[in-house]
């Protein structure tokens, strides 16, 4: 019996050490949000704490960021002071993909709504910094927000629909859902350009996960990166001259975990040259899923971790 229950015990240290190690649950871990100056290379850790956060987006007038922590969105500012919960009261359980509207006045994110099923429940919801009215977006589910258009009129997410992942559009004001992509495999991230002329994603339909871009519509789609890293959220820089997009080392079978071997990286759209931003650093999942440029488009955001 003392043998059953001890290799019970042990079993169950086994698995919540396997858990942690494929990065599925990050604990005892230390965050830190960096500004990285795309041209330069110059780095700044504005923030570290031994907390895990998520997913910087920039404020479109320059002056904070905002990050995702236990399912609320947080206030920084560039000198890494907490400037508050955004409406914790009716802003929560929120996941890491989350930002604003063009013209700053509206706040887009994606909420776990455990009440209408127990997992893979995130639908979209807006709030509007000057009524402080709450709305939701999508009424099916899964549903993660990533990107808006320039006239910010249409949001474009991630959503599984008949058992396939693929990328969406809809009014933000709701209404009927369009497929932009028609798969059997995970596509997911798609993001605007400033000029509202392409939505850039990844897609996992070479078998390694990589970088795409199409015409809003869907239409006239394009592979953009071939390699052996497993390439993640392409984010356009604001003069539409660059993407900076997350790599993973190893292949992570169409996954994006916690806890990997990742770099940040950046495309030249003209002409499609590619080099490293950063040196390789423990992250992943949370590091740079959603916007995450300054408006002057001299810097990007982003999380690395520490165990």
């Amino acid at each position: 019996m003392k043998q059953s229950i001890l290799a019970v015990k042990l079993i169950t240290v086994l698995f919540f050490i396997s858990i942690s190690a494929s990065g599925q649950r990050p604990q005892n871990i230390e965050s830190s949000l960096m500004l990285l100056n795309v041209q330069t290379g110059q780095t700044k850790v504005i923030l570290n704490e031994k907390r895990h956060f998520e997913a910087p987006n920039w404020s479109r007038d320059g002056k904070y960021l905002i990050i995702n922590s236990k399912g609320f969105l947080e206030k920084i500012d560039l000198e890494g002071n907490n400037l508050g919960k955004i409406r914790p009261d009716i802003i929560n359980n929120c996941n890491n993909d989350h930002g604003l509207s063009f013209d700053g006045k509206t706040l887009i994110f994606s909420r776990n709504d455990k009440e209408v099923a127990p997992r893979a429940n995130s639908r979209i919801y807006t709030f509007s910094f000057e009524t402080e009215e709450v709305s939701q977006v999508t009424p099916k589910f899964p549903s993660y927000w990533h990107g808006i258009s320039p006239d910010d009129q249409t949001l474009v997410y991630f959503a599984s629909r008949n058992g396939q992942k693929d990328i969406y559009s809809i009014n933000i004001q709701g209404g009927e859902e369009k497929q932009l992509t028609n798969s059997p495999a995970y596509e997911d991230g798609p993001e605007y350009s400033y000029d509202g002329q392409w939505i850039y994603f990844n897609s996992h339909r070479t078998g390694r996960m990589q970088l795409y871009r199409m015409k809003p519509d869907g239409s006239q789609q394009e592979q953009l990166t071939n390699d052996d890293y497993d390439n993640w959220f392409a984010h356009p820089s604001p003069d539409g001259e660059y993407i900076v997009y997350i790599s993973y080392l190893k292949d992570q079978k169409g996954r994006h975990p916690f806890g990997q071997d990742v770099k940040l990286r950046v495309m030249q759209l003209k002409n499609r040259e590619i080099k490293d931003l950063t040196p390789v650093f423990y992250g992943g999942q949370g590091t740079i899923n959603v916007p995450s440029w300054s408006p002057d488009g001299e810097w990007i955001a982003y999380v690395q971790y520490r165990q």
